[in-house]
């Protein structure tokens, strides 16, 4: 189904199935809807928000777009670029690997490779953006981002019967969170708690919730290079202090280990990113929420932005379970 038009505008992504899932369900302890944004057209939640900035964009004049990505924005920029005829380049850093070089190169992109993590991709994309009538596209530090990603939860006020008792997203920049919360916000869900999950070795919103303030990781080590921002949006802070957000970290293994569950379970294969929200809801992290007081008892539902990610294949599966010593 095609989302509605915006200020005249048909937007590029569409309103994503919200479908109930029996194992996670069972796994967690309440009724888990899957708000399913790996089916959107570029594989994964991101093309909301950036299709919207592009849109944006390209009315105001925009005559070539540059990205920084670790795949998922890149991939969406591209398609967004594509639909708008406009040129785009990807700067992607080489922890990427060569299946978003190749989907990039596939829908018309130039591509960069630059650094080693996303923050050096990016600030190589900012060099580029500097050139005449080049907007650079931020992958989820801009509210043109957060405002796109909320129509997410606006389709969830449309199909749910009652508002949720908590969802479930992912944290690489904070975009997707700004964006739920902002949604949230604007269907006067505001007290739904939101559980952002992330990776040790990306966790840079746990560490700078933790501090108080942005806190910058040394280094990306985990195997979920689509989280890997070493600094989170400043707006991801202010979200924790508007709304409930309970922040969850979860090893490589847990999340790897999770989306090959979810491949048997629902027949659907995403990114060890997407891992890390299915392992909050597999490994009874829930329900230790509840224990701890920090999630109500019972709980009548749950939502789980099943958030996609294109670098990803069953060789790829096998390669992490190898690295990480799972086989």
């Amino acid at each position: 189904m095609a989302a509605q038009p915006v200020g005249g505008q048909k937007p590029f992504h569409i309103v994503s199935p919200l479908l109930e899932s029996l194992p996670l369900s069972k796994a967690a302890g309440t009724k888990v809807f899957m708000k399913l944004e790996n089916v959107q057209p570029s594989g994964s939640f991101k093309i909301r928000g950036i299709g919207h900035f592009c849109q944006d964009a390209a009315r105001k004049g925009c005559r070539h777009f540059v990205c920084s990505s670790g795949g998922n924005a890149g991939l969406a920029a591209a398609y967004a670029a594509g639909k708008l005829g406009l040129p785009i380049t990807v700067v992607v850093p080489s922890s990427s690997g060569p299946t978003p070089v190749r989907k990039l190169h596939e829908l018309g992109a130039t591509v960069e490779v630059y650094g080693k993590v996303w923050d050096d991709a990016n600030r190589r994309a900012q060099e580029l953006a500097k050139t005449e009538d080049w907007v650079s596209i931020h992958p989820f530090d801009h509210p043109l981002v957060w405002e796109g990603h909320a129509s997410l939860v606006r389709e969830l006020k449309d199909s749910l019967e009652a508002k949720p008792d908590a969802i479930v997203v992912a944290v690489g920049g904070g975009g997707l969170l700004s964006g739920v919360v902002a949604g949230l916000q604007q269907v006067g869900w505001q007290d739904v708690p939101v559980i952002a999950a992330e990776t040790q070795g990306a966790h840079s919103f746990h560490e700078s919730l933790k501090a108080g303030r942005l806190v910058t990781l040394p280094d990306i080590t985990s195997v979920a290079t689509c989280l890997g921002a070493k600094t989170v949006a400043a707006r991801a802070l202010e979200c924790a202090r508007e709304c409930q957000v309970i922040s969850q970290v979860v090893e490589d293994t847990e999340a790897v280990r999770a989306l090959e569950q979810f491949l048997d379970e629902e027949r659907l294969l995403v990114e060890p990113a997407c891992g890390a929200p299915l392992a909050v809801l597999y490994s009874g992290r829930l329900q230790r929420l509840q224990r701890e007081g920090r999630l109500p008892t019972p709980l009548a539902s749950v939502v789980l932005v099943v958030c996609g990610g294109s670098n990803i294949h069953t060789a790829q599966l096998r390669a992490l379970k190898s690295r990480l010593g799972m086989e």
